[in-house]
């Protein structure tokens, strides 16, 4: 699945190609997303200039002078800039026609991704507002991260990826920043003090940033807006690293799971 690397990677790629420009249409071949395409949503957009292009957690937010659009890119979606009259492929479900003679192009094979309206306050919908901190902001710290976790025997690292914590913490990036940090992934949050939890904060920021740097991470389907992959997976320190040497201490990295999900971790570097 894309994680906040990689859609901040599109975000960074599309604005150039996208703001300032009209909506001349909006083509919808397979309206049956992981939540319907709205009725009626080319109406609403047709002619409206696209103000600019945000990123909240995993989602894009088009702004438009009509409303927001919501997008996400579910477990395999993307979105490409191409030529007006690329015929579309079979996983291509919808087009957004802009005035440059270019189409922005949603291919979701999958159909796990979302394209929905956000009105006049986005920020607002419900798949929105309970969302936590930006982890790339200030108020996304090693203090916020322990006053929500007084009292949690969850796991550190399902913790990190909550969403309603700090968003956009993926299962690639929370291994990685957990190893950074020297955090055992089955540490139970209520009990890491707050001087290791500003050092998780501080590796959080540190992967996700050089992540985007790096234009995200290839693994199965992502590809950047230009349709070339990320690089970052070239310096991934733990994950998918079953067997293989710790960078830091050459202990084997070893896979468990956590919260249902494959983890990978330092026995001898992560307490």
């Amino acid at each position: 699945m894309p994680e906040l690397p990689e859609v901040e990677t599109t975000r960074r790629g599309l604005a150039p190609w996208v703001s300032g420009r009209r909506v001349r249409r909006v083509e919808v071949r397979e309206p049956r997303l992981r939540w319907p395409v709205p009725e009626g949503l080319g109406a609403r957009l047709s002619g409206a200039r696209i103000l600019g292009v945000r990123r909240r957690g995993k989602y894009l937010i088009l702004d438009t002078e009509a409303g927001a659009v919501l997008l996400h890119l579910g477990m395999s979606g993307s979105l490409r800039i191409v030529d007006a009259g690329t015929p579309p492929g079979p996983h291509d479900h919808l087009d957004f026609v802009l005035d440059s003679d270019r189409v922005l192009r949603l291919r979701d094979p999958r159909r796990f991704g979302a394209v929905l309206w956000g009105g006049d306050r986005p920020e607002g919908h419900r798949l929105l507002r309970a969302l936590g901190p930006e982890p790339l902001d200030p108020g996304f710290d090693g203090s916020w991260l322990h006053g929500r976790a007084r009292g949690r025997r969850v796991a550190v690292k399902p913790f990190l990826m909550d969403a309603r914590v700090v968003v956009g913490v993926g299962n690639i990036y929370a291994n990685e920043a957990l190893w950074a940090a020297g955090i055992d992934p089955r540490r139970p949050a209520g009990r890491i003090a707050r001087a290791r939890y500003e050092r998780l904060a501080r590796a959080v920021r540190q992967v996700l940033g050089a992540a985007i740097e790096a234009g995200g991470t290839t693994l199965r389907d992502f590809v950047r807006e230009d349709g070339r992959p990320g690089y970052f997976a070239r310096t991934l320190n733990v994950y998918g690293r079953e067997g293989r040497p710790c960078p830091r201490c050459a202990t084997p990295i070893r896979r468990i799971v956590v919260g249902q999900r494959s983890t990978f971790w330092c026995a001898r570097c992560q307490r």
